[in-house]
C-alpha cells in the first residue's frame, strides 16, 4: 500500500509547514487527489490515521478533495471528462486527445 508512504510524507511536510508558520498544532490537511493519480483516497485516508500518531498533527483530519480527469481536444477546442478507465476520445469529434488538463494531482492545498 504505497498510500502509507504518501501519508507519511504528507504528515512530515504539514507538520514542517506549521512549525514555519508557528503552529504548534494542525487541525486539518486538505489535498488535492486526481482520478489517474494512482492514489486510492479512502486508503489514503486511513493511512493518515495511522501516519499521524505521535506527532503534531494526531488529531488532525485529512481533507480529500477529488479532482476529476479532463483532456482536451485541439482541433475541436473541447474540453471533456476521461472517466476511469480512461477513455481519451472526444466525444465531440471522435479523434484522439493528447492533452491531459487535469486529474494527476496529488498536493497539499491547505493546512488548518
Amino acid at each position: 500500500m504505497h498510500e502509507l508512504s504518501i501519508a507519511t510524507a504528507i504528515v512530515e511536510r504539514a507538520d514542517e509547514l506549521a512549525r514555519a508558520d508557528g503552529t504548534d498544532a494542525v487541525s486539518a490537511v486538505t489535498v488535492r487527489v486526481g482520478e489517474l493519480s494512482g492514489v486510492v483516497p479512502d486508503a489514503l485516508t486511513f493511512a493518515f490515521e495511522v501516519a499521524r500518531d505521535g506527532t503534531a498533527l494526531a488529531a488532525a483530519r485529512l481533507v480529500v478533495e477529488h479532482v476529476p480527469a479532463q483532456a482536451y481536444c485541439g482541433p475541436c477546442a473541447e474540453e471533456f471528462a476521461v472517466g476511469m478507465p480512461p477513455f481519451f476520445w472526444c466525444p465531440r469529434c471522435d479523434r484522439p486527445s493528447s492533452e491531459l488538463r487535469s486529474g494527476r494531482e496529488l498536493e497539499i492545498t491547505g493546512i488548518g
